[in-house]
């Protein structure tokens, strides 16, 4: 199964922010990947105030979620990103640790998000993520 990323001619270019506009899955299990922050496994927090080492730090938690369901980053359509106390100077940090685990030619559609608080005071991210892959 192959997900068909596309950047339609009448919308601007979202790839220089880690970012495909559309994503077109034919696989039939879809995948959802409940938001993850920067707690390891054992819940301690990884990155202290640090937001891009939190990022990586979810974004290396939904990677584990994914195999377990047999599936990769590559496979990942969709991320959700919520931000604490949210502001652009903010997204290199954030952008940092997405090309890290992404591909630049198979960047999922993202909506991100600033928000006032997260379920713990520590959390500066959470992010959660659909993936699409042949069952």
């Amino acid at each position: 199964m192959a997900n068909q990323h596309i950047q339609p001619d009448d919308l601007w270019p979202s790839a220089q922010y880690g970012f495909s506009q559309v994503v077109v899955s034919t696989g039939t299990k879809i995948i959802h990947c409940a938001g993850q922050t920067a707690w390891d496994k054992d819940m301690n927090l990884v990155g202290g105030d640090d937001l891009e080492q939190q990022t990586a730090q979810a974004l290396e938690n939904i990677k584990s979620a994914l195999a377990a369901a047999g599936a990769t980053m590559k496979d990942v359509v969709r991320l959700d990103v919520y931000v604490v106390d949210y502001d652009r100077d903010k997204i290199p940090a954030i952008g940092a640790a997405m090309g890290r685990y992404f591909d630049p030619e198979h960047l999922p559609a993202n909506t991100l998000l600033g928000i006032e608080a997260l379920a713990m005071p520590e959390f500066l991210i959470e992010i959660t993520a659909t993936a699409v892959v042949d069952a």
